[in-house]
């Protein structure tokens, strides 16, 4: 019991020394930031973002946020950078290099090779009097008083620092290039963000059966359409136009109410004005109707013509539910 207290105290700590570090990062900020925001914004090139060691790995998952939100990236390691990856950065990009102490060998070597290059170089460093700050067109200030380790040595605090400034970066650069939800489903087309995103009624309802009836059509005739359709679901048509829909519920229904089905047809059996989806909306939006109607399975329909069936099972089979 003893072991469990301290350990959920070493968590808390932890929690709340990195929160107090990174509330302090916002005093931090300065026309920098803004300026190096602005200077990415304009750029015709891409950002290479290069480091060494955990903030190596941290440089890696900035490029991948900044990717996903519309602003060309590539990661360069930096000792990697030294020995041949220099070719790398091309003409018109800008180089972020990232260090907590911006005094790291390999750092030290590449910031005169990027400088050569006529290359802007930006600096995500807690070291301002670093031989890396000192040569950087823009510096933005990552400093932390203390790690979370309490030998105050291995990267924690400095490089959850590191992480934040590189979100920062993504989204006011995400904001000034209005990058919406369109524009968030284009780079995200796979799981389930994207297709909360883009996936359609359409898309759905095009690759199931078309269950349909006429009117007048036999009970027989109507079980059949359902059982083959295998979407527990047919529409009702008339004259070409959706007038009901009867779900394998109704036929349930029917049957414990009826002994003696011979003679019912479609029209006896069917619910009227049944609920309908735009075939191109999106297929959350199908979602959202179903769980507050209580439904399974919508009609899809465009221009008032009966287009097919989108079922709930659909949207858990691709995720959206």
């Amino acid at each position: 019991m003893k072991k469990t207290t301290a350990i959920l105290d070493i968590a808390r700590k932890t929690i709340e020394n990195e929160a107090e570090a990174i509330q302090n990062l916002s005093s931090l900020l300065d026309e920098n930031f803004s300026n190096a925001v602005l200077h990415i914004f304009n750029s015709t090139g891409r950002v290479v973002i290069s480091g060494i060691g955990k903030s190596a790995l941290i440089a890696s998952k900035i490029v991948a946020t900044l990717n996903s939100t519309g602003t060309p990236s590539i990661f360069m390691h930096a000792a990697d950078a030294i020995h041949g990856d220099l070719g790398t950065i091309q003409e018109h990009d800008t180089v972020i290099c990232i260090s907590k102490s911006g005094n790291t060998p390999e750092i030290k070597m590449l910031v005169p090779l990027i400088k050569k290059g006529g290359n802007t170089l930006m600096a995500i460093t807690g070291n301002l009097e670093s031989t890396l700050a000192k040569q950087s067109d823009f510096v933005l200030n990552s400093f932390v008083e203390k790690e979370a380790c309490p030998n105050n040595l291995a990267p924690t605090t400095s490089t959850t620092a590191q992480l934040v400034i590189g979100d920062a970066l993504a989204i006011c650069l995400l904001e000034l290039r209005g990058f919406g939800s369109k524009d968030f489903a284009k780079y995200h087309p796979g799981g389930t963000l994207g297709k909360r995103l883009y996936l359609r009624v359409a898309d759905i309802a095009e690759n199931n059966l078309k269950p349909q009836v006429d009117i007048n059509a036999d009970v027989k005739k109507v079980i059949v359409e359902i059982s083959e359709k295998m979407l527990g679901v047919t529409a009702v048509i008339e004259h070409n136009k959706i007038v009901g829909i009867i779900t394998d519920g109704d036929i349930r229904r029917m049957l414990s109410k009826h002994d003696n089905i011979k003679g019912l047809t479609a029209k006896d059996i069917m619910s009227a004005n049944p609920k309908t989806i735009e075939n191109d909306a999106l297929a959350v939006k199908a979602l959202e109707l179903m769980q507050a109607k209580n439904i399974s399975q919508l009609l899809a329909v465009k221009n008032n013509t009966y287009m097919g069936v989108v079922h709930i099972h659909n949207l858990i089979n691709e995720g959206i539910l």
